[in-house]
């Protein structure tokens, strides 16, 4: 376990490998697996710091990319869902998000509820490109707020 750990370490110090390594971190923790993209945007950070920006705007795309799909995927089961639907609890979530309706994908960034909420959307056929607009700038101030507070937090970085 220990060696892979290292591997990926050392591929996230690499700039060619550590962007696009983040970007797949970032897309597949936006998706409905549990996974989390901060501490990779962190890693890579604390060993390229000159690359803030650029990681920054790579984990947005990615994780955002990763909400479209999340959205996309509750599009598609509309029918599925349509079965299930009767508590009061879940007709009244429904009733606030079409009320809000796509600036509610600005709670995309949340923890737990943020990735369900996308596939919502979609399921609630909430028009995509306003959902994706609001899925990317919540997601965006999400990593800059994140990362700053863990860079400010660790400046001498994390040892394993």
């Amino acid at each position: 376990m220990e060696s892979w750990l290292h591997q990926v370490l050392a591929l996230l110090a690499l700039p060619e490998y550590g962007l696009s390594t983040l970007f797949l971190i970032a897309f597949v923790s936006a998706t409905l697996l549990p996974m989390g993209s901060e501490p990779a945007l962190f890693g890579l950070l604390k060993l390229n710091p000159d690359l803030f920006w650029p990681a920054v705007l790579v984990a947005t795309a990615g994780n955002t990319l990763g909400g479209a799909v999340s959205w996309a995927m509750g599009w598609g089961s509309h029918r599925l869902v349509d079965r299930v639907r009767h508590s009061d609890t879940h007709l009244r979530a429904l009733d606030w998000l079409e009320r809000i309706g796509p600036k509610a994908c600005l709670l995309s960034w949340l923890p737990a509820i943020g990735d369900p909420l996308c596939a919502v959307a979609g399921w609630l056929r909430l028009p995509f490109w306003p959902c994706l607009l609001y899925m990317a700038i919540g997601k965006f101030a999400r990593y800059v707020t994140m990362t700053a507070v863990l860079l400010w937090l660790f400046p001498g970085g994390i040892s394993f």
